[in-house]
């Protein structure tokens, strides 16, 4: 069996003597790129601090390859608003090199930004920004909180086509959090529907349909919205407008879900 980068065996994380995530298991290899759903309070982002190493364990063992390196793309991007601050400096207070720091951003499409201030960027572009940040570490892990979080339905369908092929091009592991199963349908190889303890986990088409996938969420997804899977025969700019390929067939196929 291939080495993981990081296993997780029976992990359970106490609050006040209550667990907050119960004998979960997890194992991430390179290549895969694994989703963890759940509703708010399911315990998703204590397990991904666990990962990241900055929330102890209570129960169970987590073991990491050695000398991983991972890349953290947080939910939100906050930073004063009276600080002025370019991409290029925030780039920079990484660590990395200028090279190294230019070369991430054009593996995530804003490196035409680098004199931009932070501040007037657009949802998409700040999560591009927020992921080449991860990427200049040269991970072999990305963990991922909400990656589309304050994009719009085209921009993350883009965004997602974007971290599969990251993960193509790096032969990294990711780790996604979402608390949507329809957005991120085309672009997970596997889910785990998490609440406090994994409810059910699987390939994202069979887990809508898992009893205790509609316990947790109400319905199956097929029931409640149209999933598509993103076509590659077109493609977005950052703010998810179809820039090019067959525009008749990106109209019904390019949004991931439609109400």
């Amino acid at each position: 069996m291939t080495e993981a980068l990081v296993e997780l065996r029976r992990v359970t994380i106490n609050f006040d003597n209550r667990p907050v995530v119960d004998q979960v298991d997890l194992r991430v290899q390179r290549g895969d790129i694994i989703t963890i759903i759940g509703p708010n309070g399911a315990g998703k982002t204590t397990l991904i601090k666990a990962v990241l190493g900055i929330q102890p364990i209570s129960d169970g063992a987590l073991t990491m390859a050695q000398g991983l390196t991972i890349g953290y793309v947080p939910q939100h991007l906050t930073l004063e608003s009276t600080l002025p601050l370019s991409v290029k400096r925030f780039m920079l207070l990484s660590g990395r090199s200028h090279q190294e720091c230019r070369e991430a951003l054009a593996k995530t499409g804003v490196d035409h930004l680098l004199d931009a201030s932070v501040h007037h960027l657009s949802g998409g572009e700040k999560q591009r920004l927020l992921l080449a940040r991860a990427l200049a570490r040269r991970p072999d892990l990305l963990v991922l909180d909400e990656p589309a979080q304050g994009v719009d339905i085209n921009g993350q369908a883009a965004l997602y086509d974007l971290i599969r092929n990251l993960r193509d091009d790096l032969n990294c592991g990711v780790i996604m959090i979402s608390h949507d199963l329809h957005l991120v349908m085309a672009a997970t190889d596997k889910v785990i529907c998490l609440n406090q303890h994994v409810c059910c986990s699987g390939y994202p088409a069979d887990i809508s349909h898992d009893p205790a996938f509609i316990e947790t969420f109400g319905r199956p997804v097929a029931e409640s919205l149209a999933v598509y899977h993103h076509r590659h025969n077109h493609s977005h700019d950052l703010h998810g407008d179809v820039v090019s390929g067959d525009h008749d067939d990106a109209h019904g196929e390019c949004s991931h879900a439609h109400h």
